[in-house]
């Protein structure tokens, strides 16, 4: 009888040791494709002008002209040259630009390589009240990084 519980016991180790071997392999294969995803927007950030909004579902009035403002800008002034990307903090939290610029709320961030402009106060200042001080603002910034 103690041949047979020592067995199961022995069979039993091994099983466990391999589930978490397998989890293991696996979280190292997610954190891979997770990197991968990184490098890519470290990639394409290096290389270009990128501007990033990170906001909430619910919104305010400011919080709707600073993306619509934003976008206007940059389309009128900048074209392709410059890209901009809404990103749905709460809706998309998986986004590993989330986490890369530890994103916590409404935030408005102008990136090229390792430069980094965070307009956040300028624009939910004057977007609203006075977009044309945001706009000039919004470009000085942009213009320093082209």
């Amino acid at each position: 009888m103690k041949k047979i519980i020592s067995s199961f016991s022995f069979i039993l180790l091994i099983g466990i040791m391999a589930a978490s071997a397998q989890n293991v392999s696996s979280a190292k294969a997610d954190k891979q494709t997770d990197n991968a995803v990184v490098t890519a927007a470290e990639q394409k950030a290096a290389s270009e002008v990128q501007v990033y909004y990170f906001h909430a579902t619910r919104r305010c009035a400011t919080c709707q002209a600073v993306e619509s403002v934003t976008r206007k800008t940059i389309e009128e002034n900048y074209g392709q040259k410059v890209s901009f990307e809404s990103i749905n903090s709460e809706e998309d939290t998986t986004n590993p630009l989330i986490e890369m610029y530890e994103i916590s709320g409404q935030t408005l961030l102008i990136i090229k390589g390792d430069q980094k402009a965070d307009l956040t106060n300028d624009a939910f200042l004057y977007a609203n009240s006075s977009p044309e001080r945001y706009q000039k603002k919004l470009k000085a910034a942009i213009d320093k990084m082209l």
